[in-house]
């Protein structure tokens, strides 16, 4: 055999290889389409600020919704808490600014249900906290569910960063669940080195970490194989689908016909669900983070509160553990000790 004949003999193989991957890929993504959730286990949405269909909107009033223009000129919203005193600077008599903190929200909700938090941290005069409504999210997004690109969401919070930290002003970034887990990734990636510490409340690692629960103790329903599909296309290259749906939420219906309902996102896209988590190598973002506090309760219906040290310590040692008892996922964002733990971090670790 000439090697002109082995020549064409391997490219064959190889567009055949080729064909066939591509094949089974477009299979994968159009075998699943979404449907409504089952009824079934969820989350308890009662314990999180405005977010139960119970909640009387006359008494639940969230600080005012701000905007910031990204890089791309989109409009985002977000709720700015000022630390209620500034400390001194130690020696200078001049007022330091207190550290900022960034603490972003779960999937398919906003900032506003963190509002509880968010103004127990800054009435101590120890903390200013940014609540931002993540693009795709909130009462009026442009596109809800969707992003432009995997990756969006730093790109996002490096903008609101740049635009509200003041000159010397040390920075935390922080979030809940999923917001937990953006905050990860956004340490490992090209904007991490600014931080000076992580603030994580039950944070996502990702879906096979020994930390998740399956399908999140039954909150998210993943299109397993529509992202296994789209996962192999992006590999070569092919992002044209990622606007696909690639999750949904199981939202208990006192929540979407209560006052607060329009504003859930029930369902993300391939790309806004990728960006809203760690890398696949979750483990190499996790040692990226800088100084952190992790506060789970013991109670916690879609994570394994017990499982997060001895996943994390091993690649970070810089993390610091606060478990709760009687305190679920959601119910662990008001509770007491959570403020108190994040406050008692910012007082030692940020010295």
């Amino acid at each position: 055999m000439s090697v002109v004949e082995i020549v064409t003999l391997v490219l064959r193989f190889a567009l055949v290889s080729a064909a066939i991957y591509l094949v089974i890929a477009t299979a994968l993504v159009l075998s699943q389409f979404p449907s409504p959730p089952p009824a079934g286990k969820t989350l308890d949405f009662s314990t999180l600020s405005g977010q139960s269909g119970n909640t009387d909107e006359s008494k639940y009033q969230a600080a005012p919704l701000e905007f910031y223009q990204a890089r791309d000129g989109a409009r985002l919203g977000f709720r700015r808490y000022e630390a209620a005193i500034n400390k001194t600077a130690e020696g200078t008599g001049e007022a330091a600014p207190a550290p900022l903190l960034v603490f972003i929200h779960g999937s398919g909700w906003h900032g506003a249900a963190y509002d509880g938090l968010a103004r127990e941290l800054a009435a101590t005069g120890r903390l200013t906290v940014l609540l931002p409504d993540l693009r795709g999210h909130g009462p009026d997004p442009e596109s809800r569910g969707d992003i432009a690109y995997i990756g969006q969401f730093e790109d996002d919070i490096a903008d609101l960063i740049a635009l509200q930290r003041q000159p010397d002003q040390k920075l935390l970034i922080g979030g809940h669940s999923s917001g937990g887990g953006l905050a990860v990734r956004y340490a490992g990636g090209d904007h991490g080195s600014s931080l000076d510490g992580a603030v994580l409340v039950a944070p996502f690692l990702k879906h096979d970490s020994p930390a998740t629960r399956p399908a999140s103790g039954g909150w998210a329903k993943p299109l397993t194989r529509r992202i296994i599909g789209l996962s192999m296309l992006n590999s070569v290259g092919i992002t044209a689908l990622n606007g696909m749906t690639a999750i949904q939420f199981r939202f208990p219906q006192e929540v979407l016909e209560g006052p607060q309902g329009s504003t859930a996102t029930p369902a993300y896209s391939f790309r806004l669900n990728t960006s809203f988590a760690p890398r696949a190598d979750y483990l190499a973002d996790i040692a990226a983070l800088p100084p952190f506090l992790l506060v789970a309760g013991q109670d916690d219906e879609a994570f394994i509160a017990e499982a997060y040290e001895p996943t994390m310590r091993p690649v970070n040692p810089k993390g610091h553990y606060l478990l709760v008892e009687n305190r679920s996922h959601l119910g662990i964002v008001n509770a007491p000790e959570t403020a108190a733990g994040i406050l008692s971090f910012v007082g030692t670790a940020l010295r």
